[in-house]
């Protein structure tokens, strides 16, 4: 079934089965695809329906943000702009989607209205930053996706504990679905396809980030530390909030067992 040009859409499946049954269908069905593969079908699948992806222009995203736009570049591309992000990574997410050509790139923001209420003097991540990543990030973004049946993600099991078990296709509460296609890439295979593909790199992890999240909460890695290591140093803290585990919004680590 062909997916209108433009929208991400593809109308789901009737009668449809509930989200957990269909991420337990989807992952059999392309449980030994590439990621190619698993993205290109998952954007016409109409068990997947509406798709858009979600992208930080962060160190590893021009790898996916390539793929999606070699399959198709009318793609939705939702990008959440805190507003805390370093300068250099608003250069490079211009840089990015000039030279793929993305088409439908929606810049997303927290409402101004939310942050003269909750966040006047721009010092709320100075004081509790699950609020600050709830107010600047997760919002936005569950206001953004309202109308998607789908999203495209970037992470890989590799990046930290909380990921090790990902799959290709997980549930995002009742109502949406989640797809990695790049789950199972290892930190080569990620190194290696923006090298045979000449994608340009964040400039930041030529100085130590290997993962770029907001500038106030973002420190250079040492060698040998997990890559995340430097979001939230020092805080029990390795997920925005926008990714739900078992029903849960992840921000902190997960117990033993816990991870899904």
């Amino acid at each position: 079934m062909a997916r209108n040009k433009g929208d991400g859409r593809v109308p789901l499946e009737a009668p449809l089965a509930p989200v957990a049954e269909r991420v337990a269908h989807l992952n059999r069905r392309y449980k030994h695809h590439s990621a190619t593969a698993v993205l290109e079908r998952a954007l016409s699948d109409p068990q997947v329906g509406r798709v858009a992806m979600v992208s930080s222009f962060g160190a590893e995203s021009v790898a996916l943000l390539h793929l999606v736009a070699v399959i198709d570049r009318t793609t939705p591309v939702l990008f959440i702009d805190t507003m805390m992000l370093f300068p250099e990574t608003l250069e490079y997410q211009r840089e990015v989607a000039e030279k793929l050509g993305l088409t439908d790139l929606r810049i997303i923001r927290a409402r101004a209205v939310d942050l003269a209420t909750h966040d006047r003097d721009n010092t709320l991540h100075t004081r509790d930053t699950d609020a600050c990543c709830d107010l600047r990030k997760t919002q936005p973004l569950e206001n953004a996706l309202d109308g998607f049946d789908a999203w495209i993600t970037g992470r890989k099991r590799f990046q930290s504990g909380t990921r090790a078990a990902l799959d290709f296709f997980e549930a995002d509460g009742d109502t949406r679905l989640k797809i990695n296609p790049l789950a199972h890439w290892a930190p080569g295979d990620v190194q290696d396809y923006m090298i045979n593909n000449r994608l340009p790199r964040h400039p930041l992890v030529a100085r130590g980030y290997p993962s770029i999240g907001c500038a106030p909460c973002t420190s250079p890695v040492k060698p040998g530390e997990d890559p995340r290591s430097g979001r939230w140093r020092g805080e029990q803290k390795e997920e925005c909030g926008i990714h739900i585990v078992d029903g849960k919004f992840v921000r902190g680590p997960l117990k033993e067992g816990n991870v899904a």
